[in-house]
């Protein structure tokens, strides 16, 4: 941390060799996200929604705003849209679904809640060539479907995500809403960098996002999905979108984001404090993906170098992030201290002051794409400064209970293990799984254990 005490210099200025660290790469990413370009439509589209595409949507207790969400999916006119829910839940999502559309949206069930249980049955009945899976409150522009569909005319890209944006759940935002806004606004370019620069991206959001059907029909895939274990024992029931990244990654399919408006899904967030306990989720989520993809599973490194890098970043960020405050306080001591005994000539309250002019100053810079369409939101800047440093002991407190692998805050979520030793019995409490459908009508999609490059191969015929 720079120092500027001496009698030449009225203020304390935080900043040194780490701010500067950071501080290049964030203009790093600022720079590759004003240059990156999402995919433009087709001229002669190889996929259209009405044929090529079902979306699958687990849930447990879709309300009312599924209904306002799966009529923006149909706007873009898919062939289908499958509902996986637990056995108990059937009558009120079909009466759900009869509401929306009959026609085009099926119910299936399995026999506990188990959201890659559910979404794997979903895969077995699909008979499309492309996947989307959407959560029951994602929102979509009606541009949304082709704009996704586009990135499949290159056939070496297996799954696409989208941007987000927060949907409030009243009228107005809570500060929880703004603090999840303001963590959108910096993943979406986060993502559009790290596609722009080595065409990789941490994480596919499960919000939606879209999927060759190809790819998750390979048996070898919907066991690995079904039967993901931290440290062997801990069976993992939500990082569903963390799997699915690093599976395309590990099998050599690429990966893009449309990071545009054509393609930016609204989606709703705990408006209350509940919000700290999906962030909780997904922090130990994000350590449990990044420890396997940089230390066991290793293709992020040649793959995607530059995600490979923001990974570790994120590992070593909160221990960064806390040293300021240290070296703060350390210094707001050694001002309490007579010069001639060592201390600085600053008074206290100087270098607490600057260092919150600091913090506001730095923080709302970062934030200037979001203020930009919400100015607004600057009021809610100094909260989220403190959550920036109650999510840093939030990491290391996720770090230390990766064990720890509930929801958090969804009631009735089944045990994982229970959910798993059903699927693989006879019977899912589901006729309809009896007979599946075909397999989607790729030409070389019938060996499922084909390289991905001799798949694509057999696609482009």
């Amino acid at each position: 941390m720079l120092r500027l005490t001496s009698d030449h210099f009225p203020v304390f200025v935080p900043f040194g060799v780490i701010g500067f660290y950071r501080y290049l790469w964030y203009l790093i990413r600022i720079v590759a996200c004003f240059t990156y370009r999402s995919v433009p439509l087709p001229e002669n589209p190889t996929y259209i929604a009405e044929e090529d595409v079902t979306i699958i949507v687990p849930t447990i207790d879709a309300g009312e705003e599924f209904k306002e969400a799966a009529h923006s999916w149909l706007v873009g006119k898919p062939k289908e849209i499958i509902i996986i829910t637990e056995e108990k839940m059937l009558g009120p999502l079909q009466e759900l679904a009869n509401s929306v559309d009959p026609e085009r949206i099926r119910v299936l069930t399995v026999p506990y809640a188990n959201k890659r249980l559910q979404m794997s049955h979903g895969i077995k009945n699909t008979t499309t060539d492309i996947i989307v899976f959407a959560d029951d409150d994602a929102i979509w522009p009606p541009t949304l479907l082709p704009y996704t569909l586009a990135c499949f005319e290159d056939q070496n890209v297996g799954g696409v995500g989208t941007s987000q944006r927060v949907q409030p759940v009243g009228d107005h935002m809570t500060v929880w809403e703004v603090l999840a806004a303001f963590r959108l606004s910096i993943r979406n370019i986060e993502i559009s960098a790290s596609t722009h620069i080595d065409g990789g991206l941490p994480c596919l959001s499960g919000r939606t996002a879209a999927y060759r059907t190809v790819i998750l029909k390979d048996p070898e895939f919907l066991h690995g999905f079904t039967h993901d274990y931290w440290l062997g024992k801990y069976q993992l029931n939500s990082g569903d979108d963390k799997f699915l990244t690093r599976w395309m990654v590990s099998h050599g399919w690429s990966t893009y984001v449309q990071c545009c408006r054509e393609a930016e899904l609204l989606s709703t967030m705990k408006p209350n404090w509940r919000f700290l306990k999906q962030v909780l989720r997904w922090t130990r989520n994000t350590w449990r993906s990044d420890l396997r993809s940089l230390f066991m599973e290793r293709y992020i490194w040649t793959s995607h170098p530059y995600v490979a890098y923001t990974m570790v970043d994120k590992l070593i960020n909160p221990f960064t992030l806390l040293v300021g405050p240290v070296f703060v306080a350390y210094v707001v001591y050694k001002s309490t201290i007579p010069v001639e005994d060592g201390g600085y000539h600053l008074p206290w309250w100087n270098v607490v002051i600057s260092y919150f002019v600091w913090l506001l100053a730095t923080r709302t810079a970062k934030l200037l794409p979001h203020l930009w369409y919400r100015p607004q939101d600057v009021i809610h800047i100094p909260a989220f400064i403190l959550f920036g440093y109650y999510f840093a002991v939030m990491k290391l407190y996720a770090l230390v209970t990766l064990h720890e692998t509930g929801w958090g805050t969804r009631a009735g979520i089944g045990d994982p293990t229970a959910a798993t030793a059903a699927a693989d019995g006879p019977g899912t409490g589901n006729e309809k799984e009896q007979d599946l459908p075909p397999t989607p009508r790729y030409p070389g999609a019938g060996d499922y254990h084909q390289p991905a490059v001799e798949m694509q191969e057999g696609i482009a015929r």
